[in-house]
């Protein structure tokens, strides 16, 4: 599965007049407001420090899944910084002044043709209200895994987060954790075996041995929180979603499940149906039968079809003028990977839980009637206590991609978090 990551590479300079009053030591600090433009908002964070010969400054920005990020080649000239933020396709130029005696920032965004202005003000950290985070390591199926505890002040309720696909640590899902945390949920996020600090690796894995990991994760957190089963949920997005049923039907006990672009077919299918979704436009009428030589890429790499007989279907097609649009990897490198012929279907059919099917209505990877199929399933199993949201603008990353005055700033869909919150709320008053 492939998830959209947005990643930020920081430089820049910037002078202006000397201040001799200021002083360094208040530049410091935590500066906090929001950035508008037309019907665009966002909250961001400037967390700027200094040692004896630099400052440092990092970036957050919750509902941009952006957590710390560091800003790269930080100047400082008297009064003034200045920095940029680079995505895959934008430079963010940002250009600040502190002013009222470094209690606030006064700064400007430029990207493109557009530009406004904003003002940051410093604030003290109420410790109080600030989660706090325990590094921990637990072991599973013969390997150290590292994670991250945010104990919030409820001590009755706990969100789990499942990890996902692809090589990417609990870094990715650090801004979630932070969110559900200030929300009242005790958190608990983690690498995946052979990403971040955690041994093992997740390529030879199947999902069933992942999804052991995840349980060995969600026994080792209710024994060390005190947390019991009955008031932990799990939530998992794209793969980590397809997990959600597996594991409820491991730990009965477990109070929910939370699955967020869940695909409602094999993973082999929900690959195949993004690369058809990609193409479609461009091959036209050829599509069927360039997704006929596709399906057999993946077929191979799941373990399913043999490379004489992948050869055999390149060496038939590939003098078709759509050809060039097929992926193949390097033959001798595949590595056989049987995740992509797992389903969460048949798991789904046996789950009794309660569980909460977020889906966007512009997710270009999973098939567009995956709610439908997960709903059938549910149905099938008895469930009566199931919910199914879709999510106008939103895409598999649950990133709004909308009509916005601001498009060049990715935001999780607004109303995403808070439907997770109120349907959790609603399970708690029907106990």
């Amino acid at each position: 599965m492939k998830k959209k990551l947005i990643i930020f590479i920081a430089f820049g300079i910037f002078s202006c007049k000397p201040n001799p009053e200021t002083k360094v030591s208040n530049k410091t600090g935590d500066f906090r407001g929001i950035i508008e433009y037309g019907n665009f908002s966002d909250k961001i964070l400037f967390e700027i420090e200094s040692d004896s010969i630099n400052f440092k400054a990092f970036f957050t920005s919750l509902e941009q899944n952006a957590n710390r990020i560091p800003f790269q080649n930080v100047e400082v000239s008297d009064d003034s910084i200045n920095f940029k933020l680079q995505s895959d396709f934008y430079t963010y130029s940002f250009k600040n002044k502190w002013i009222e005696n470094n209690n606030k920032l006064q700064g400007s965004l430029t990207v493109d043709t557009i530009k406004t202005y904003y003002v940051l003000e410093k604030e003290l950290i109420d410790d109080s209200k600030t989660p706090k985070s325990e590094e921990i390591s637990f072991e599973s199926n013969g390997f150290t895994l590292n994670g991250t505890i945010f104990h919030s002040s409820n001590k009755d309720k706990a969100l789990i987060i499942l990890t996902s696909s692809g090589n990417a640590d609990r870094s990715a899902s650090r801004a979630e954790a932070l969110l559900f945390a200030q929300m009242g949920f005790t958190t608990f996020h983690y690498d995946k075996r052979g990403t971040g600090n955690s041994e093992g690796n997740w390529e030879v894995a199947t999902i069933e041995e992942l999804s052991a990991d995840d349980i060995n994760a969600i026994k080792y957190f209710s024994d060390k929180t005190g947390i019991p089963f009955k008031n932990i949920g799990i939530k998992g997005s794209s793969q980590g979603a397809t997990k959600i049923p597996f594991i409820l039907s491991k730990i009965e006990n477990l109070e929910f499940g939370v699955a967020v672009s869940c695909p409602g077919v094999t993973l082999l299918e929900s690959d195949l149906n993004y690369w058809t979704n990609r193409n479609t436009k461009v091959l036209g009428d050829e599509i069927e039968d360039a997704t006929a030589l596709q399906r057999k890429v993946f077929k191979f790499i799941a373990g399913e079809l043999s490379r004489v007989d992948l050869e055999k279907a390149i060496d038939n097609e590939k003098s078709k003028s759509w050809f060039a649009n097929i992926w193949i990897p390097s033959l001798d490198e595949v590595q056989t990977d049987k995740k992509l012929l797992y389903s969460p279907i048949p798991y789904f059919e046996t789950t009794k839980q309660p569980v909460l099917i977020l889906q966007g209505k512009l997710d270009e990877i999973i098939p567009s009637n995956s709610h439908e199929l997960i709903a059938n399933a549910l149905t099938k199993s008895g469930n009566k206590n199931f919910k199914i949201v879709l999510l106008d603008g939103a895409s598999h990353s649950i990133y709004y991609v909308g009509e916005s005055d601001f498009p060049y700033w990715s935001k999780i869909h607004p109303n995403y978090l808070k439907t997770i919150q109120d349907w959790i709320n609603d399970l708690s008053n029907k106990k």
